[in-house]
Parts: structure tokens; sequence; C-alpha cells
């Protein structure tokens, strides 16, 4: 690279969590930040020094990551009757929308979506779609696939959601996965389903022929029957799966016993199994009796993280039948999570669940600030963590200020 393209961002601050050791980076310690002048080179960070002149200290970090959503449901609410059930009830009134869904109107509020992540500084996105009863593509997954195979920001990566029973036919389980180009996933929905077993199996089979990464809803309810998620960690761990697993939900976790989550939780950190907290949908849904709630109905963030479990934060649904209120940012997800779950300070831990986790989750590369073009970055207004989760405004680092000459 050339000295003469070295430019110099004056005094930000860097989550050192974003940071890798020993790659030229020299600034003034600040408590979950290294604060310094951030040094590039034809627009790429390679470094950071101390500040010459001490200035607001903004926070610069990677763009956002979410790793679980539903595209095709979103922004439907309005012309729902029946909203305000639990899983079940939600599910039937989606499913009686859906004489609504032409072209034209799963891409105007799939784009409303995407403009919203964009906006909130997201650089990739895995949406779920629901496949239905047929194998044969439906068409919200066309239409998403080409909103997915246009070319911008943010990406768009989608992962198929379909029926662990109807997967245990080979046939059909073979039509879904001819449909799903290279680079999206397949999914399932668990729910305590009869053919439970060899749907999974199924599944893990056909996802390993053609390198696809696996993305299940699990154990989305209150039961503490449900069991879907240690089936899924015992047929990762039996099949030596290669690829990213992600289970969203898990709610039931929270109900077994202690030894119970303890022999769960040590299964999925060994299979490799992420873990996503949905806190507004499962806060929503779960836990209903008529009146004021009792349970929070989420998963167990502080201890899949304490047993080793990468644990995400997903946005999941946004005003439709199982959520009528949101929006698509991230940080806004995190937010809700964090008193839902009491993830508690030091609050730079929980940016992991929307970057560096949530990412490796969906198969991509963990971000990183060394060596990152700047429009991968995001700076914000703000110059402490507790503000910046509480939704202060993330812009991409290439359009809110110029670089200066060193």
């Amino acid at each position: 690279m050339k000295q003469s393209n070295r430019k110099i961002l004056p005094d930000l601050k860097i989550p050192k969590r974003f940071l890798d050791p020993d790659t030229g980076f020299d600034g003034i310690e600040d408590g979950a930040f290294l604060r310094g002048d951030v040094i590039t080179v034809d627009h790429h960070v390679i470094g950071m020094r101390p500040p010459k002149v001490q200035g607001a200290g903004q926070i610069l970090m990677p763009r956002l990551i979410e790793a679980h959503c539903h595209l095709d449901k979103c922004h439907s609410v309005e012309r729902l009757p029946d909203v305000g059930g639990n899983l079940v009830q939600a599910i039937a009134a989606q499913r009686a929308d859906k004489i609504n869904w032409s072209d034209d109107d799963i891409r105007t509020r799939a784009q409303r979506g995407l403009k919203e992540f964009a906006e909130a500084g997201t650089a990739t996105i895995r949406s779920h779609v629901d496949w239905g009863e047929d194998a044969a593509a439906p068409r919200s997954w066309s239409v998403l696939l080409e909103l997915a195979q246009e070319h911008g920001r943010p990406d768009l990566q989608l992962s198929a959601l379909v029926g662990v029973e109807q997967m245990a036919d080979p046939a059909y389980a073979a039509q879904v996965v001819a449909a799903i180009p290279d680079g999206h996933a397949l999914g399932s929905f668990i729910f305590g389903q009869n053919q439970l077993e060899d749907g999974l199996r199924s599944i893990f089979k056909i996802a390993a022929e053609r390198g696809l990464p696996l993305d299940f809803h699990v154990d989305e309810g209150l039961d503490p029957d449900l069991n879907g998620l240690e089936k899924i960690a015992d047929i990762a761990l039996e099949t030596r799966f290669e690829g990213p697993i992600l289970c969203g939900h898990a709610v039931s976790l929270s109900l077994r016993c202690a030894f119970g989550q303890k022999r769960i939780i040590e299964k999925l950190a060994e299979a490799g199994i992420s873990v996503a907290m949905l806190p507004s949908t499962n806060l929503y849904l779960q836990g209903r009796n008529g009146g004021t709630p009792s349970s929070r109905g989420v998963t167990l963030a502080h201890e899949l993280v304490r047993g080793g479990v990468s644990l995400v934060v997903g946005t999941d649904n946004v005003r439709d039948a199982f959520c009528p209120v949101g929006r698509h940012d991230p940080m806004y997800a995190l937010q809700l999570a964090v008193l839902t779950a009491h993830l508690d300070p030091p609050l730079d831990q929980w940016l992991e669940t929307i970057t560096t986790n949530a990412a490796q989750a969906i198969g991509r590369p963990a971000p990183r600030l060394n060596g990152a073009p700047l429009d991968d970055l995001l700076l914000s207004d703000a110059t402490d963590l507790s503000t910046l989760i509480c939704g202060a405004p993330l812009r991409p680092a290439t359009t809110v200020f110029e670089v200066q000459n060193d």
C-alpha cells in the first residue's frame, strides 16, 4: 500500500472485543474501548495511535448482523383481524393472511423491512421463509430470492422454513433442497411432531450432502416435554455435521430441571450449536394466562453463555401476527434482550450477540476492525455503551465524515 494514501480518523473509540491482538493498534485504554486516532490506508483500517487532539471519542464498530427475522411476514399486522394470542393462534392468523400474498405485496413489505435494516446499520440478514405443505418453492421464496440476488447492502440470506414431518419424505426433501441456492440455508419448525427424529435425520443428511447451513425454530413453548433442542444436538454430534447450526427460541429449556439444562447445554457446546434468543416474539406469545403474564418465556441466556454456547440475539417478527410491534434493528433487539434476560454490564460482551456471534452462526466471517474497509464500519454519536445500545444513531463511517490527511 502506498503511504501517500494514509489518512487519519481523529479520536475514536473502538470496542476492544473487535480488535485482534498485536496488530498495530496503539491507543489509550478506556474501559471496554481502545481510544485514539484510527489510521487508514486506501480506506481500510490498519491501526491506531494515541489521539493527538482529544475530541468527543465517538464509537467506531462493525456493521450489525441480523441472524433471525421474517421478511415474508413483516408489516402485515394492520390487515389482520385476529392478533393477540399464543403461538398456535398466531400461526393460524398469519396463514389466513396468505390470501393477500401477491408478488407485489411480498416485495413491498420485504423491501420496507430491508430499508429499515439498512438504516439501522445492518450488513447481513438471514430471513426465514415459510415453505408450506407443497415441496415446490412458494412465491415468497421466489420473490425474496430475487431481492437477495440484487446487489447492494444489506446482504440477504434466506432460510427455508419447512415442516419437519414433510422432510421425513426423501422425495419432498430433495425437491425442497433443489430450490435452495448455495449461500442460503435449510431450516425447520421443531415442536414435538410425530416424525421428529426421522425428519431431523433427513434434514441433516441432505444438508450435509449439499453443504447447507441449518437453522431451526425449536421448542418455542413453555412445555418442559418439548426437547427438540437435545435431539438436534444428539444428531449433530452423531453425524459430526460440519456446517453451522443455529437454533432459535429454545424456550422450553428454561423449564427443564437443573440437571437437564446442564446436560443439554453441554451437548450444544460440544456440537458447536449457536442459540438465538428472540425476545420480542417470545415475550409477546409465551406465558399467556388471560391476564398479565408471570413468565418471561425466553431461553436461558446466561446459562448458555456460561456453558460455552454462542448466544445470538435476533429481531424475529416485526408487525405481524406473531408480534404486532417492533422494528427491524438488531440493536433494538439487543436492548430488549438486556431488559428481558438481565444482560448486565459490562455491556460490551453482549455486542457480540448481534455482530461476531451472529455472523458465525449463519456461516459468515466474524467482523473485525483490523483491515476492515471503512464501508464495513459504523460510527455512532454515542461515546459509551449504554447510549449506543439505547438507540444512538449508527451511520456508515464513509458517509459521516471525511478522513483527514496525516
